[in-house]
C-alpha cells in the first residue's frame, strides 16, 4: 500500500542533464510518473530527449539554475501552472569540488555551498506553498555518504553535504504536519560524470608547488580504484529515490550501496578512536607514503 498509487502524480527533478539527476528522470518517467527533468544548461535539452526516447519515456524538460533564485521561482511556478500540482521535488542537483581546504578559494567554496545548499533550499521553498496547499507532498534530497563521513580532499564538499542532512532532518519536522514528508538518499561513491567531466577539481589542487599536492595525487588514485570498483550504479540510487517517493510510511533516510551501509554503522556503532583506526587508518597512511594500493580509503 503506498501514499499514493505507484507512479502516479509530478516529480521536479534538478540536475537532469547527466547522471543521477538523468537517470533518476528517466527511471522515475519508465514507472509512471509524470517527470520534469530541469536542467541548468538549456542546450542539453537535446542529449536529455534523445535519451529519453532511447527508453521509451516522454520527460518534459525545463530550464533550472540552482544558483540563480530568479530561475528557481520560475521554473516552479511554470512547472505548477502547466502540470496543475507538484507531488514531489527531487533535489539532486549540484556540483563537485575535490582539493585540500587550503588550495580552496574563496570562490570554489561559495559555488559549491551556492549550489549544493542554498539551491537546495531555495527550490524546497519555492515547491512547499503548492504541496502544502495540496495537503501532501515528498522532498526527496541527495545527500552522500560523505554528509556522514567525511574524508581526504573533499573537506569542501562533504561540508556542503553535511549542511544538507541538517536541512532535511530539520525540515521534516517542520513539514510533518502538513502531510509533507522530506527524505534523504545517502549513495556510497558510484561512477558518474562526477567523475569524469564534473569532476570538480580545482587548479590549485593540481598545482604541484601545493604542500598537498602529493598527497592529494595519492588520495585521488585510491578514490578512482573505489569507484571503478564500486557494485553500486545509478539505477540503485534511482530506485531508492522511487521507494522513497511509493513507500506508503517513507523513513528519513534509504542508504544506497552496501559500502555506504556498513560505513555508517561502523561510525554509529564502534568507539569513535576504534572507528578512526579502522576506517581512516588504511587510507591516511597510503596517501601519507604517496603510494595508493587497491582495497584502500572509504566506499
Amino acid at each position: 500500500m503506498t501514499a499514493s498509487a505507484p507512479g502516479s502524480g509530478t516529480v521536479i527533478v534538478t540536475g537532469s542533464s547527466t547522471g543521477l539527476g538523468l537517470e533518476t528522470s528517466l527511471y522515475l518517467a519508465e514507472r509512471g510518473f509524470d517527470v520534469y527533468a530541469t536542467l541548468r544548461h538549456p542546450d542539453m535539452t537535446a542529449d536529455v530527449e534523445k535519451a529519453a526516447a532511447e527508453r521509451g519515456v516522454t520527460l518534459h524538460t525545463w530550464p533550472l539554475d540552482l544558483t540563480d533564485p530568479e530561475s528557481i521561482n520560475a521554473a516552479v511556478a511554470g512547472i505548477a501552472g502547466e502540470a496543475g500540482s507538484i507531488f514531489a521535488l527531487v533535489n539532486n542537483g549540484g556540483i563537485g569540488l575535490r582539493a585540500c581546504l587550503e588550495d580552496t578559494t574563496d570562490a570554489d567554496m561559495r559555488a559549491v555551498f551556492e549550489a549544493n545548499v542554498f539551491g537546495t533550499i531555495a527550490a524546497t521553498k519555492a515547491v512547499l506553498p503548492h504541496m502544502r496547499a495540496a495537503g501532501r507532498g515528498r522532498i526527496v534530497t541527495l545527500s552522500s555518504v560523505g554528509g556522514r563521513i567525511s574524508s581526504f580532499g573533499v573537506s569542501v564538499y562533504c561540508a556542503s553535504k553535511f549542511a544538507v542532512e541538517g536541512l532535511a532532518e530539520g525540515l521534516a519536522l517542520e513539514v510533518a504536519p502538513f502531510g509533507i514528508q522530506s527524505i534523504l538518499i545517502e549513495p556510497g561513491m558510484i561512477k558518474t560524470t562526477r567523475w569524469t567531466t564534473n569532476r570538480g577539481t580545482t587548479g590549485r589542487a593540481l598545482d604541484p608547488e601545493s604542500p598537498y599536492f602529493r598527497l592529494f595525487q595519492a588520495s585521488e588514485a585510491v578514490a578512482d580504484r573505489v569507484v571503478n570498483r564500486s557494485k553500486t550504479k545509478a539505477p540503485d540510487v534511482a530506485a531508492a529515490i522511487y521507494q522513497a517517493l511509493t513507500d506508503e510510511k517513507p523513513r528519513l533516510r534509504y542508504v544506497v550501496g552496501r559500502p555506504a551501509a556498513a560505513a555508517i554503522k561502523m561510525r554509529r556503532f564502534l568507539p569513535e578512536r576504534t572507528f578512526e583506526r579502522v576506517y581512516f587508518g588504511p587510507l591516511v597512511k597510503k596517501i601519507a607514503q604517496g603510494v595508493p594500493a587497491a582495497g584502500d580509503g572509504p566506499a
